[in-house]
């Protein structure tokens, strides 16, 4: 994603200092290396807590118990954010629809979090987007709608974001000349931001690494150890080798999402397994370029169920969602021809040039775990969370928004630990900048001067500024001592061949899907899915990762089977066609026990 360093909504510091020395802490350095040693110290410690799931709310779990002095472990089945936390709507906001429904508690607690990422904890992953909303009705709805846009602001507080503005249909049609003429008679822009889900959850990861949590991904987890009734451990298996571990802790805590009932199941018999129910709600994005739809601001539209957002991001424009019940593949949502063709028919309702299937650049589907309720539909299940002991000794949290991961993380630690036999500190989160976050104002406003001293352009230190932050020296480092790190990556001339390379040395990347879909995001940007880049990025990564020929081979292979399943599935008409195409593919990670 590429977006300005110094949006509106924040301050620029006009004589900053040139930009000091980068001190990564070693710990947050993820490479091969540090991955084994994370191995041994699981399989040989015992801790205070193990973490279950590596998307935002577990990330942030492990964060806020590290930071608190506790001994963490944090485990993932597969890559950090692989599931639900890299496939949101890319946005950091407080739910302009929750007003509606009066939920005002949720709104306030997300919009005090809004401002917290804005501002102190990751200014350089978050950014303010300007929305527009169109309105259809000439009084009642601007009263309406701009009384709850008003209130929206004054929760969001004061200075946070620039206010918002009631349009007329001319000014709203110059700002965005996409729109039909007669899809509104006036509108009102406002602000809230954007992010990019699966970098932020590995920012987290490796912030909790650096803070003292051992951290996995390509752990699963089997089974629980129990002592009687209570838990007082996990075992897991590591995917990459087959291997099984067994991993003590005072306290096991759950952060699995839609994966939550899979974890109360493993439970011995006769346990409380009920309580908390998840059900997932599948939501499907499109990638469209830039320039089909003309607008200098993001879109909210009003549906007949939801809302649907048109949100800027780098060169596209991502449209979604759609909200509807799943039951199939949790790994691998797939989206269908049905889903599509629900976006453009929502999209169309208001622009002059329709979109068609020719301007979708990428797609991505993921699940969204929701507390069960009475209603039937997914769209009214709640969105706040739960934080549940089914056992003594495990604690389950889910529900929620990806805007709440910091509340949700401090409530599962006061859970967990609120019988813990020894002090435990207050949560420290609302005050701990993310790596790459502190100083980021001021190593941005150095911008040309990098630029200049690096000999790349201007916007490309800019794209690597809203992706590391303060962490971008380092890379120019890396740069200067092997120039050809500086070059684009082949068919995704927007990525350099160092960020790849980072993605293995650093980032705990273990195979090309890692970073062709969550270290960067070549897999939706790019219209051949990114085919074109899989075996160059694999050639930059293999050596750090110690692929033989072969291992290449597969993992392009994989990758290539993989995008050839998503594309079968989109022809599809519905869900469970859709999921069995998808189903198709082979998953890379290799689980040595099944058969």
């Amino acid at each position: 994603m590429s977006a300005t360093p110094e949006p509106p909504g924040r301050s620029r510091a006009t004589h900053a200092p040139a930009p000091g020395p980068v001190v990564v802490p070693p710990a947050a350095r993820l490479g091969p290396a540090a991955r084994t040693a994370a191995l041994h110290r699981l399989a040989g410690g015992s801790f205070d807590l193990v973490v279950i799931g590596g998307g935002v709310t577990g990330a942030g779990v492990a964060l806020d118990a590290a930071s608190r002095g506790l001994s963490v472990a944090l485990v993932e089945a597969r890559d950090w954010a692989a599931g639900t936390s890299s496939r949101s709507s890319k946005l950091i906001h407080g739910g302009l629809r929750y007003l509606e429904q009066r939920n005002f508690g949720l709104v306030r607690e997300a919009l005090r979090e809004r401002a917290l990422l804005l501002h102190r904890l990751a200014p350089h992953l978050v950014a303010p987007v300007p929305f527009l909303l169109p309105l259809r009705h000439r009084v009642w709805e601007r009263a309406y709608i701009g009384a709850g846009v008003a209130l929206y602001d004054l929760l969001g507080g004061a200075r946070a974001l620039p206010r918002h503005r009631h349009l007329s249909r001319r000014a709203a049609l110059a700002l965005a000349p996409a729109l039909r003429p007669d899809a509104l008679v006036g509108a009102i822009r406002y602000y809230d931001a954007s992010v990019d889900d699966a970098r932020h959850t590995l920012t987290l990861v490796r912030t909790a690494a650096a803070a003292g949590a051992v951290v996995a991904s390509s752990v699963r987890v089997v089974g629980l150890q129990l002592t009687g009734p209570r838990v007082t451990g996990v075992r897991a298996r590591d995917l990459e080798s087959g291997a099984e571990i067994d991993i003590t802790a005072a306290r096991v805590i759950g952060a699995t999402g839609v994966w939550s009932d899979d974890l109360r199941g493993m439970l011995a018999a006769g346990a409380d397994r009920a309580g908390l129910q998840v059900r997932a709600s599948k939501g499907v994005h499109i990638l469209v370029p830039r320039e089909s739809i003309d607008s200098g601001s993001g879109l909210i539209l009003r549906t007949a169920t939801s809302v649907l957002f048109v949100i800027p991001w780098g060169r596209h424009w991502i449209v979604g969602t759609t909200d509807t019940e799943w039951d199939l593949d949790r790994a691998h949502p797939a989206a269908s021809s049905g889903d599509l063709d629900y976006l453009l028919t929502q999209v169309n309702r208001v622009l002059r040039r329709p979109l068609t299937e020719a301007d979708i650049e990428g797609v991505y589907a993921g699940l969204r775990p929701l507390l069960a309720g009475e209603s039937d539909t997914t769209s009214r299940l709640s969105r706040e969370h739960a934080v549940v002991r089914p056992a003594p000794g495990l604690v389950v949290v889910a529900g929620g928004k990806y805007t709440t991961y910091r509340v949700m993380a401090k409530d599962a630690v006061d859970a967990a630990t609120a019988d813990l036999n020894r002090m435990v500190l207050p949560s420290r989160t609302a005050h701990l900048p993310l790596l790459g976050a502190a100083g980021y104002l001021e190593l941005a406003a150095q911008r040309d001067r990098l630029a200049t001293r690096s000999g790349l352009p201007v916007t490309t230190i800019e794209h690597l500024l809203r992706r590391y932050g303060t962490l971008v020296p380092e890379l120019l480092d890396r740069i200067r001592a092997d120039p050809i790190l500086g070059s684009p990556i082949e068919g995704a001339p927007e990525y350099l061949a160092v960020e790849a390379v980072y993605a293995a040395t650093d980032e705990g990347a273990l195979h090309l899907d890692d970073v062709l879909t969550r270290r960067t995001r070549i897999s939706v940007e790019t219209r051949d899915r990114g085919l074109r880049s899989a075996e160059p990025v694999a050639r930059l990564v293999g050596p750090v990762l110690g692929w033989t020929p072969t291992d290449l081979a597969r993992e392009v292979e994989h990758y290539r089977l993989r995008v050839a399943a998503e594309r079968e599935s989109q022809a599809q008409p519905d869900d469970r066609t859709a999921d069995a195409a998808r189903l198709g593919a082979p998953d890379v990670r290799m689980d040595r026990a099944q058969p």
